[in-house]
């Protein structure tokens, strides 16, 4: 007769996201993850596999929490330019008012394993394909719409954001000046212009 689980797979695998974002890949031991879980290793094992395909399922996690609402402030009706200023300054306000320096999950993972790690580089890749296309959507429509000057090139825009985004992430996990990261992010919105 099969046991059943005497955990929820769900809340634990949000338990092992908010480890794995905290310490990172390499820091995070099996024996860390029982610990935190509060489950068995052969649970953790049986449920979600070894250690690397749980972090790939955090990873994915994260994505589908984090470019969902993404996505859907910047494809809402009516003008597209102040929502895409909104997420860039939310992107500087969130890493400058982190207290735990946890940066992004999808950042911290392309620093620390895409070097070395395929399959996760293109988990990392299609969340930034994921975030470009609907920053590109986005200023499409501005320009449009006439918010934007016809000659601006919405791709090209949507790429410089992305970037500037994942530098002010990785930037906010060390800085202690907050005026940095909204400094850029100003900065970089009056291309918008």
């Amino acid at each position: 007769m099969a046991r059943t689980k005497e955990f929820d797979p769900d809340a634990a695998l949000q338990s092992a996201l908010e480890l794995f974002w905290q310490r990172g890949f390499e820091a995070t031991s099996m024996s860390d993850l029982v610990q935190h879980l509060g489950i068995a290793r052969a649970s953790i094992y049986g449920t979600f596999g070894s250690k690397h395909e749980l972090y790939a399922k955090a990873l994915e996690r994260y994505g589908e929490q984090r470019d969902t609402s993404l996505l859907e402030e910047l494809s809402r009706p009516g003008p597209a330019l102040p929502a895409v200023r909104a997420v860039v300054r939310r992107f500087a306000d969130e890493a400058a008012c982190d207290d735990l320096r946890r940066g992004c999950f999808v950042t911290n993972t392309a620093v620390e394993l895409a070097p070395r790690d395929r399959e996760l580089t293109r988990r990392v890749e299609a969340s930034w394909d994921s975030v470009e296309t609907a920053l590109t959507s986005a200023l499409m429509r501005a320009r449009a719409q006439g918010e934007l000057p016809e000659e601006r090139d919405p791709r090209a825009l949507a790429r410089l954001l992305l970037v500037l985004m994942q530098g002010i992430r990785v930037v906010g996990k060390a800085t202690r000046d907050p005026a940095r990261l909204r400094d850029a992010a100003t900065q970089a919105l009056t291309l918008l212009a």
